[in-house]
């Protein structure tokens, strides 16, 4: 345990400033996330983008293509909640139907992705990358359509994450995605408690 945090505080004290500030600017997003506060967007862009070039130089291709989608929906977010019609401003939930398919879906894609990039790249931890990939593509839907349960997804992606990037030797990343979930859980109970005021 002791040669684990020693470790780990050696890759902290080795972290590039690109890092920490990709881990810096995710953090503000997830917190204004859970408040809901449309000012999140911009510290999406700024933290995907910056980790789109992490994960391609430690050849995680598969998040980093995620890390472009992530820029992609920090624009549509920005919008969406910025002209949101009045029933658009409500948290919303989805019906178990809709989630059993969503994860059945979500496997087998992730499945073929991870076939894929084992058998014809250099990809790092292929399956591990694309289950987080493929799973944060919905979660970030679900963010953006203000769907309660995207917080339920987020702490189990995270929790896959911690490893993912500790297996690259990003350690402070590992440890953002260890903040990232707890994050997420009081992201959860914010939104939750957001949506039985809406029904009062």
């Amino acid at each position: 345990m002791t040669d684990f945090f020693d470790g780990l505080l050696a890759g902290i004290a080795d972290t590039s400033f690109i890092e920490w500030l990709a881990v810096l600017t995710g953090i503000t997003y997830v917190i204004l996330a859970a408040k809901k506060m449309r000012a999140c967007w911009p510290m999406a862009f700024i933290s995907s983008s910056l980790y789109f070039y992490l994960c391609y130089h430690a050849d995680l291709f598969i998040e980093s293509y995620l890390q472009i989608f992530y820029v992609a929906m920090a624009v549509v977010g920005w919008i969406f909640w910025t002209g949101a019609k009045k029933e658009d401003v409500f948290i919303k939930k989805w019906k178990l139907k809709f989630h059993l398919i969503n994860i059945f879906l979500s496997l087998v894609v992730a499945f073929l992705i991870a076939y894929i990039f084992d058998n014809y790249t250099e990809q790092a931890n292929p399956y591990t990358d694309a289950f987080t990939t493929v799973f944060s593509l919905v979660a970030t839907f679900l963010v953006v359509k203000k769907i309660l349960s995207n917080w339920i997804y987020w702490i189990v992606i995270d929790l896959v994450s911690i490893y993912l990037y500790a297996s690259r030797d990003f350690h402070l990343s590992a440890v953002l995605y260890f903040i990232f979930t707890i994050l997420a859980v009081f992201g959860y109970l914010s939104w939750r408690k957001m949506y039985k005021l809406q029904a009062t």
